[in-house]
């Protein structure tokens, strides 16, 4: 992979627009896991926008990750701008050698490493990178599969695990050389705040506080994050309603022969015919859908808001 690339994601709705035509605002965006319905953000006070955030927003955040995702106390924390700005200094925390990444999954693990002088293999290799569940397919790493093997770096991604937070391999965040990444974008819905989490190894946690300078998350994001971890009643209630669309929509995809393989409760993978077909015949309807250079036949779908399924029933 090319570092100066640019690289495949979801969303691009302006790119499609101009290709498709309509009205942006009436698109409806499948291109991503993102959850359509966010965390309802509170109201802001001044402060949050006037001063720099000071030491105390940081703790009581600090305070609300340690009990929404069950920290150990020996684990480092560290709130970063999103979990983006993290993967893109992880290759830093060690010298540049060969870092293993199980693919196909979230491409800018591989970027971040090559652009830091990292090779991408398995062979004699010093790092690895794996995303749990896994972007696109949803598979799920287990403890044998990630500790069997002492590196200097293991990252274990979790940004869409919320859904799924007995799967989650925080456990492991006190093992050395251990990073666990988790990201506010996804599951509360607000990819927008660029908000994400490293939680690990101390001495990882320090060298990453360091490279990302002091006031590296804002007042308002500070100030959402602490609400939004904090209350476990909505996150509860989110989880059920998100599986229970996810089924909704496998059902829905089933019956017009796209064939479920994969995914979590925030997207779903289909096996079809011919995805970029399916891909174009969807945005004639103005709804975006995700495909993947490496797959001919992998769709992707993340989940409509409840006023949207209408038109993507219609357009199938």
């Amino acid at each position: 992979m090319n570092p100066n690339e640019i690289r495949d994601h979801g969303g691009g709705i302006d790119a499609a627009v101009a290709r498709f035509g309509g009205d942006k605002k009436h698109w409806l965006d499948l291109s991503t896991g993102i959850n359509p319905l966010p965390y309802p953000v509170p109201q802001f006070t001044p402060e949050c926008w006037g001063t720099l955030p000071d030491r105390g927003a940081f703790d009581a955040l600090e305070r609300a990750a340690r009990n929404f995702w069950k920290i150990p106390d020996g684990a480092g924390v560290l709130a970063a701008p999103g979990a983006s700005s993290l993967i893109a200094q992880i290759p830093t925390l060690a010298p540049a050698a060969t870092a293993a990444i199980s693919g196909p999954t979230y491409n800018e693990h591989e970027a971040a490493y090559r652009h830091h002088g990292w090779a991408v293999g398995t062979d004699g290799a010093t790092a690895q990178s794996i995303v749990h569940p896994n972007n696109p397919d949803g598979r799920l790493w287990d403890t044998d599969s990630i500790c069997k093997t002492n590196r200097l770096l293991t990252i274990i991604d979790e940004s869409f695990c919320d859904v799924a937070p007995d799967q989650s391999h925080i456990n492991l965040s006190t093992r050395p050389g251990t990073l666990i990444l988790k990201s506010f974008g996804k599951f509360w819905g607000l990819a927008g705040l660029r908000l994400g989490f490293a939680i690990g190894d101390p001495s990882l946690i320090t060298k990453l506080t360091a490279s990302l300078g002091p006031w590296q998350v804002s007042g308002p994001a500070l100030s959402v994050g602490t609400a939004a971890l904090n209350d476990t009643k909505w996150a509860a209630e989110t989880r059920a309603r998100l599986a229970g669309d996810a089924t909704q929509l496998d059902k829905i995809m089933n019956t017009k022969g796209a064939a479920t393989i994969g995914g979590t409760t925030l997207f779903r993978l289909y096996h079809v015919d011919s995805a970029r077909d399916w891909q174009d015949r969807l945005a004639k309807s103005h709804i975006w859908t995700r495909i993947f250079p490496y797959s001919d036949n992998w769709l992707r779908l993340g989940l409509p808001a409840p006023h949207q399924w209408a038109q993507l029933t219609d357009a199938l």
